[in-house]
């Protein structure tokens, strides 16, 4: 990843937010600030206009908020990472913003240390749960929804869909199981077709639910 500078947009109401989240990143050494937006309607033209890598997406904001943006972003097929920058008494508010694609999400009070690790770690292909979320997130599912699509999976895409449920990024599976990157994108795919989900935040949940992870 060190071989490119992470592209990052910034989606919030608030300039003064917009303006100290930029300060802070474009001192980075690998992250570029390539754009902001005010609101999820000129978030989501923005993502398509400058295709960033991450984008960190605010979610509640006038008229477009941000998870009918990450709505619109899924149903356009846009391959940003989005990380909800979030405050915490917005928990709530979380659990529909990852059904709706985020990569994972941070307070808005994070150390910025920490905001740079979590850009870094959604742009490698992590997902980012707090316990707590991941809990309401099971909570929230029919327990026994999708048990039986289990069984379609091989042994190798159950090695792949335990891996996805730690954290780790395709490149990191392809080492660990010594395969190639194109093959265990392919791997992933499957999976997901199999289990009828649409992105690996659900493979991670239903891994969690239904005894997979590792």
């Amino acid at each position: 990843m060190a071989d490119r500078l992470i592209k990052v947009l910034l989606v919030d109401d608030h300039q003064v937010v917009r303006r100290g989240l930029r300060t802070f990143l474009e001192i980075q050494d690998d992250i570029e600030v390539v754009g902001e937006a005010a609101d999820g309607a000129e978030g989501v033209a923005r993502t398509e206009e400058l295709r960033p890598d991450v984008v960190l997406m605010d979610i509640k904001m006038p008229g477009t908020d941000g998870i009918e943006a990450l709505r619109r972003l899924r149903e356009l097929e846009n391959p940003a990472k989005v990380l909800i920058v979030t405050s915490f008494t917005e928990q709530r508010t979380v659990v529909p913003a990852l059904r709706a694609g985020a990569s994972g999400y941070v307070y808005k009070d994070v150390d910025p240390d920490a905001l740079a690790g979590a850009i870094r770690s959604v742009y490698a292909g992590h997902v980012l749960l707090q316990p707590e979320v991941a809990g309401a997130l099971l909570a929230q599912d029919d327990p026994g929804s999708g048990t039986g699509r289990g069984s379609t999976l091989t042994e190798r895409e159950r090695e792949v869909l335990g891996l996805i449920a730690d954290g780790r990024s395709n490149r990191e599976i392809a080492r660990a199981l010594v395969l190639s990157e194109k093959t265990v994108k392919t791997h992933v795919s499957n999976i997901l077709m199999k289990l009828d989900l649409s992105d690996r935040t659900q493979a991670a949940l239903w891994a969690v639910r239904h005894g997979a992870a590792g």
